[in-house]
């Protein structure tokens, strides 16, 4: 009987401690982050929401216009509030003490392939701070 008292205390234990290591899940970082995952980059904690535009070239296309990525982000500040903004593929956009940068959008787009919201990855640079 004690011996098996003692099991389940130790299962227990050992449980509890699975559970509160669990839940402290790490932010991604902003060199692969999917649409509705948060990531800390470089110090901002942003969050892409939705693709606005995705007129880029295909892979397997000529075209006169390179095109351009625009997504729909969320800041998510110190305090918890969360302020909507929008980036556009290589360019700079204002946050916080600095500027974020969309570097990057994957896969690439092709003509025989009609991208999801869920394919999209992003890679993501911001300058600033002091």
């Amino acid at each position: 009987m004690l011996k098996t008292a003692c099991l389940a205390t130790l299962g227990a234990l050992s449980l509890s401690a699975c559970a509160a290591t669990g839940a402290a899940t790490p932010l991604a970082d902003g060199s692969d982050v999917a649409l509705g995952q948060r990531a800390m980059v470089d110090g901002p904690i942003v969050q892409p929401v939705e693709i606005l535009e995705d007129s880029r070239c295909p892979m397997n296309a000529r075209c006169v216009w390179a095109g351009r990525v625009r997504v729909k982000m969320i800041w998510w500040r110190g305090n918890g509030e969360k302020q909507p903004f929008e980036v556009t593929l290589g360019e700079s956009t204002p946050l916080a003490d600095g500027a974020i940068r969309l570097e990057s959008v994957r896969p690439e787009k092709r003509t025989d392939v009609r991208l999801k919201p869920e394919d999209y990855r992003f890679s993501f640079r911001f300058d600033g701070g002091i």
